[in-house]
């Protein structure tokens, strides 16, 4: 070992950080250190009754061990650990009391964080102005301090020895605050680490947060998809009959203003959520259900799609989360006809006491007809486009979102060819009343 690497210890930013936090200890200690002189001159004066100055300790003693077991003290010793010894703690799950684990831990680290750094302390003024003092005198600086004194075996004509000695009593004190700051950094994780039920609360939030997030994902995906399909669509109409059918382009431009007006309302719904879920704030703009539906029968209508609705019971029976999946459910599977399916929707609602029922059908696209000029062109599987999201096994986002609806509420779905149309069945059960 290099004297460079040996003497790294000694200078590393590392090191001066960990003193302070050692110090930091040694400040919080004074408290108890004052009680505790405080408690063995009652206890050496007799004129005070020994009744009750033991009564006073028991009481001292349970006020001094309180901050020990607060959550509170965990918190500001984890940001004096991560701001002092590098370490990188999680902070305390939000809304979940500590354990007796836990605390028990917490009070472990801080009652040794409050001993090492009053050790510490007492090193710093004592042995530091000594090692000082013995440095000192060899250039002849305060030579009546120590000529007077004897230290050990050392008296003031040794000076040499006493210089040395100063040198010693620096450099040892350096290494243990290395020494004891590098204990403190293995050890912080393991008694200011988060307990088993932290973990688990941590990762319930976690899960939490995806589910969010997949929540959010699908409303874009199947509000802003419907829009955008149904814009796209009279666009491309328009366009068919620019010059033939002003009236029918008129009416077209006006469902594509509507759409993406509907877009925008989305939008800024679920950037709505994205802020209640970051900072607490309510949402802007209320979510659709299925009292909506009649808009988004329309919208598609206007769309060119036909669609035959036939619905029974009540939507404002349905319970709110029920009412908005199956909106949704409705609005990916008439967006999934306008683009891949064929011939007009039939579409039923029927709301039971305790189920939605969903069933959404229309024709598959008939077979391309093959290419006699390319012999290699083949019709097998175009009943499906590859590239739909209902196409069977694909698993489509739009398929997949649905699923997901249907999956969170514990229903059944069923989705694929059925003899010569494309069926989406869907119930979604809820507790009667």
């Amino acid at each position: 070992m290099t004297l460079r690497a040996a003497l790294a210890p000694l200078v590393a930013g590392s090191t001066w950080r960990r003193g302070v936090f050692l110090l930091l200890g040694g400040v919080l200690a004074l408290p108890y250190g004052v009680l505790a002189v405080t408690f063995a001159q009652m206890l050496t004066d007799s004129e005070i009754p020994r009744p009750l100055v033991y009564v006073l300790l028991v009481v001292a003693a349970l006020i001094a061990v309180v901050p020990l077991l607060l959550d509170g003290s965990r918190a500001l010793e984890i940001a004096a650990v991560r701001a002092l010894l590098g370490v990188d703690l999680p902070d305390p799950t939000a809304g979940h009391r500590g354990d007796r684990e836990s605390r028990l831990r917490s009070a472990l680290w801080i009652a040794t964080h409050l001993i090492v750094g009053a050790v510490v302390m007492t090193a710093l003024f004592s042995a530091l102005p000594m090692a000082l003092a013995f440095i000192a005198q060899q250039f002849g600086v305060g030579d009546e301090l120590t000529s007077r004194e004897q230290f050990g075996p050392l008296d003031g004509r040794d000076s040499g020895w006493l210089t040395l000695a100063g040198i010693a009593l620096l450099v040892g004190l350096g290494y243990a605050v290395a020494g004891l700051g590098a204990l403190a950094v293995s050890m912080a994780p393991v008694l200011l680490g988060p307990a088993q039920a932290e973990r688990i609360a941590a990762l319930e939030a976690r899960a939490t947060r995806l589910a969010e997030r997949n929540r959010l994902a699908r409303e874009l995906h199947d509000s802003v998809g419907h829009a955008l399909t149904v814009a796209t669509l009279q666009a491309g109409a328009a366009r068919e009959v620019l010059d033939s059918d002003p009236e029918f382009v008129r009416r077209a431009l006006t469902a594509i203003e509507d759409a993406g007006r509907t877009a925008m309302e989305e939008l800024d719904h679920v950037l709505g959520l994205l802020r209640e879920t970051g900072s607490g704030r309510p949402s802007v703009a209320p979510q659709r259900t299925l009292a909506d539906l009649d808009r988004l029968v329309t919208d598609a209508r206007a769309a060119g799609l036909t669609v035959y609705d036939r619905r029974a019971g009540d939507p404002a029976a349905v319970p709110a989360v029920v009412s908005r999946e199956g909106y949704r459910i409705v609005q990916e599977g008439l967006t999934n006809a306008a683009r891949h399916g064929h011939g007009p929707v039939t579409l039923r609602l029927d709301l039971h006491p305790d189920a939605l029922e969903l069933e959404m059908a229309n024709a598959l696209p008939h077979p391309r007809r093959a290419d006699l000029s390319h012999p290699s062109s083949s019709t097998a599987g175009l009943a499906e486009p590859a590239h739909s999201s209902r196409a069977p096994g694909r698993g489509g986002r739009g398929l997949d979102g649905i699923r997901e609806r249907v999956l969170l509420l514990g229903g059944r779905l069923t989705v694929g060819p059925d003899g010569d149309r494309w069926l989406v069945k869907a119930r979604l059960p809820y507790e009667e009343g």
